[in-house]
């Protein structure tokens, strides 16, 4: 897509910060801040690995592209590994692999904030630096956290969009990810409030879990209708799922009385848009955001950071970055996706 395109769409920053620190015990940093930048840069290429939550997932096929672009920009060795299953702890023996193979870096999107912990902190004894993006850790188990978003952003333009299309007052629903997803259930709390403090007339009667897989969300959209038969809306805050949701309502009685926003890429959602099942939808663009984690991954392992506050580095085509507070990096603002916007992304 075209630079300014580009750059727009690099989209919801501010981090899961307040939500995910959780008054973890410290992080990284506190243990190893003195090894990091001080020592001066180490320019070898480094060896990064992309642990998504899991593979065959189009979300994360964009962005681990994003962070192997970056990768190849800098000279350093990429791999991708995976389960296929987004389940608490189905990463932690690719986790263990990684270490032992001693790769230098691990960019990993957590199914779970505590289930993989204890293979992070040996892999990080073992010397590889970790970074989590899009899904978050507890602090105390990496050295950086590259954020998609604020929190508080993400839940707020999903509650907003889903109020203005249906007038603000009826019942919705939620189709999210895991269980257990750690940015989800961060996004569906604030959402929750959201909707009781600012929008009195709607009621939300139901969150179910797709576990981001298609079947599952599709039959789990089609069960919503039949268990509310007065649904006027539907927020999925994950791509897979509100792209089966869409699948499901296009082809049904519901499309144009069920609305559907949430968080997804325009190339699963454009067609849905085009024919009127979707109104709109937001996201930032996945391949910057695993662009980004990768030029933090590169830094750390080069000591060009510590994970510090206040810690900057170059990303690349993305420019400069500072760490903020609990070693979180923030990508950029919301961005709205429909029809009038739609064809001038690709992704």
């Amino acid at each position: 897509m075209k630079m300014q395109s580009r750059r727009l769409a690099a989209l919801v920053a501010v981090g899961l910060t307040a939500t995910l620190s959780m008054t973890a015990c410290g992080n990284k940093n506190d243990a190893n801040g003195a090894s990091g930048a001080s020592g001066g840069s180490n320019t070898a290429a480094a060896s990064i690995t992309f642990l998504p939550k899991n593979l065959g997932n189009p979300y994360f096929d964009t962005s681990d592209a994003g962070g192997k672009k970056a990768i190849d920009e800098l000279g350093g060795t990429y791999a991708e590994v995976g389960p296929d299953t987004a389940t608490p702890d189905s990463q932690v023996q690719f986790i263990n692999t990684a270490a032992q193979q001693g790769v230098d870096a691990l960019v990993v999107s957590a199914n779970d904030p505590n289930a993989i912990c204890s293979a992070l902190n040996d892999a990080s004894s073992a010397g590889t630096k970790i970074v989590t993006f899009d899904s978050d850790t507890d602090p105390s188990c990496r050295d950086l956290y590259v954020n998609q978003a604020d929190a508080a952003g993400i839940a707020k333009v999903q509650v907003d969009m889903i109020a203005q299309q249906i007038g603000d007052s009826g019942e919705v629903a939620i189709l999210s990810a895991a269980a257990n997803a750690t940015n989800q259930n961060a996004w569906i709390d604030l959402m929750k409030k959201d909707l009781a403090d600012n929008h009195p007339n709607i009621t939300l009667v139901d969150t179910v879990y797709g576990d981001d897989d298609d079947q599952t969300s599709f039959d789990k959209t089609a069960a919503l209708l039949q268990s509310h038969p007065n649904l006027k809306g539907i927020i999925s805050p994950t791509t897979v799922g509100i792209a089966a949701a869409a699948r499901y309502l296009s082809t049904s009685d519901a499309k144009g009385k069920v609305a559907l926003t949430g968080l997804g890429t325009p190339n699963q959602m454009r067609e849905y848009v085009k024919d009127g099942t979707v109104t709109e939808f937001a996201l930032w663009n996945p391949a910057d955001l695993g662009y980004l984690a990768a030029y933090a991954a590169d830094a750390l392992v080069k000591g060009d950071i510590t994970g510090a506050e206040g810690d900057t580095f170059s990303a690349g085509d993305l420019g400069e970055y500072t760490v903020g507070a609990d070693s979180v990096v923030l990508l950029g603002d919301p961005f709205k996706f429909n029809k009038g916007n739609i064809d001038d992304f690709d992704f």
